[in-house]
């Protein structure tokens, strides 16, 4: 009797932080795998490796064995953010952030006024704070796993904050059709399990309201070149990467009309600088005084190769746009 890609298959488990290790697809059930990358915590807050298997089925990718409750709590606490911020600061300053968050709520603005909006994986809310200035009159309410979504609450960057995922029980009943839009910007990668973050995002959501959905894109070409030097992988703490034709397919599937995929918009220059930077993360100081021409130089290939490397297979993400309530693919832009 073939089995469910909903009933994972476990061979024996062998750390408490970890999951056992499944031998079927997470996403469709197959289990042609193979290993796709074998990396360690680039801020080494854990030893050990990390592996992203690969599905050559449908080519989902997804870290095995996935880390436990403990694990994740482990790697979201609030000392590990404080660093792993630290550490993008330094690859986007705050102005290039908040530079991108408008740019996204700009695009977004065609959605109209809508009445209610939920972040979800707001973190600190800079998303929110800067669409207030394309949505005026929009009530923003934020949801992310750590404190941080309390603390922009209390600093009026969103009405309501609740902490958790989607899939937290109860989360999904208590904000049942509450919500015009949901937005997910590089959040679904970290859910345990995206499938039900999809369909819990659109339970939140009213009849006709839109999903927005942001993540990196595993066909990067920068991911082949630059392998665990790649940002987006994000070991430990991302756990799939999921491809266009399957998130849309799913979303489809779900009763959507997929209005938008878009890889420009979501492309985030910072692939060599990232990749740099990691790599000497852990060195010397002197070293890092030393460097800091290449990172400059890296950081403005970056800048310069974005025009053009946003509209290849180099763009290292996608951002996926669809409607709740109506059947169909409607169109890519």
């Amino acid at each position: 009797m073939p089995t469910s890609p909903l009933t994972p298959q476990f061979t024996t488990p062998h750390d408490p932080f970890q999951e056992p290790r499944r031998e079927d697809c997470p996403w469709c059930g197959s289990r042609r795998l193979r290993t796709r990358l074998r990396a360690p915590d680039p801020l080494r807050h854990r030893g050990g490796t990390f592996t992203l298997d690969a599905c050559g089925d449908c080519g989902h990718a997804f870290q095995n064995p996935r880390l436990s409750a403990e694990g994740l709590a482990f790697f979201h606490r609030d000392s590990y953010e404080r660093q792993l911020e630290e550490f993008a600061g330094r690859i986007l300053s705050a102005r290039a952030v908040r530079r991108r968050h408008r740019a996204a709520a700009w695009r977004l603005s065609r959605l109209g006024e809508p009445e209610s909006w939920l972040d979800v994986g707001t973190g600190h809310a800079r998303f929110p704070e800067a669409a207030k200035e394309f949505f005026p009159y929009t009530s923003f309410d934020g949801l992310d796993p750590t404190a941080r979504v309390e603390q922009a609450l209390l600093e009026g960057r969103v009405e309501e904050a609740h902490r958790g995922y989607l899939t937290t029980p109860g989360m999904a009943a208590r904000l049942r059709a509450r919500y015009d839009v949901v937005t997910m910007f590089h959040h679904l990668e970290h859910a345990p399990d995206p499938r039900a973050e999809l369909r819990a995002a659109l339970t939140v959501l009213r009849p006709g309201g839109h999903l927005v959905v942001e993540v990196p894109d595993p066909a990067c070409v920068f991911a082949a070149l630059l392998g665990r030097w790649w940002l987006p992988y994000g070991q430990p703490r991302r756990l799939h990467l999921v491809p266009r034709a399957n998130l849309c397919a799913e979303l489809t599937g779900l009763g959507c009309a997929v209005l938008v995929v878009d890889r420009g918009a979501a492309h985030i220059p910072y692939d060599l600088s990232a990749a740099l930077a990691l790599s000497l993360a852990h060195a010397h100081p002197a070293l890092h005084l030393a460097a800091t021409p290449a990172l400059a130089l890296a950081s403005a290939l970056d800048h310069a190769g974005a025009p053009l490397l946003r509209r290849t297979r180099f763009s290292n993400g996608y951002r996926v746009v669809a409607r709740k309530g109506t059947g169909g693919r409607k169109g890519t832009g």
